[in-house]
């Protein structure tokens, strides 16, 4: 049997898109603001692409894409066909062999085993520009539930495990933030290169 990358995800996406809110629009837009105007971010984990990167668009950013879930995928090249998205987990991705001024993972990390959170935030700090800045969402507290869509195990690291994770990957934690839907967000800066002695 073959392993399911979008985590259960691609069994549920109707009831996943059905469902899904604009909570945390307000979040992402704001932390957009301190980007460049027009810059490059990549949605990891986009969904089908409603709110977050149709936002991103709208408000001029270049924004790229990547989405485990086949029927996610199909649903945001509906919604925005000009947008490049990849049909891949995010954990294996290339992420269009690019590096790029922002990145976001809302709603995914999470859902990974802990190994694979610990290296997905390894690679998408690697897939940032110097000064870029990453936003993604876990819970403060470290815990661990049962998905209520999937049925699947979601845990997170926790607070200080996440700072550690950021810090030894070159990113600086800015700011922590919880939305209106009583979603936690961490907000990171990728420290310039030191220049060589």
């Amino acid at each position: 049997m073959s392993q399911d990358g979008s985590n259960g995800y691609d069994a549920v996406a109707d009831d996943f898109m059905r469902l899904r809110s604009s909570s945390g629009l307000a979040t992402v837009r704001a932390w957009a603001t301190a980007l460049p105007r027009g810059g490059s971010i990549i949605d990891v984990g986009a969904g089908s692409g409603k709110p977050l990167t149709a936002a991103l668009v709208d408000d001029g950013f270049d924004v790229c894409a990547v989405e485990a879930s086949p029927k996610m995928v199909a649903a945001f090249q509906r919604r925005l066909p000009t947008v490049e998205i990849a049909c891949e987990p995010a954990e294996c991705s290339r992420f269009f062999e690019r590096t790029f001024d922002g990145a976001i993972a809302i709603g995914l990390l999470f859902l990974l085993p802990e190994d694979r959170q610990r290296s997905l935030l390894r690679k998408i700090a690697g897939a940032l520009k110097p000064r870029g800045s990453l936003l993604f969402s876990a819970p403060r507290q470290a815990c661990s539930w049962i998905d209520r869509l999937t049925g699947r195990e979601s845990a997170s690291l926790g607070a200080e495990e996440y700072r550690r994770l950021l810090a030894g990957s070159g990113l600086r934690v800015t700011g922590e933030h919880l939305d209106e839907g009583e979603t936690y967000y961490y907000e990171a800066w990728k420290e310039p290169a030191r220049p060589a002695a």
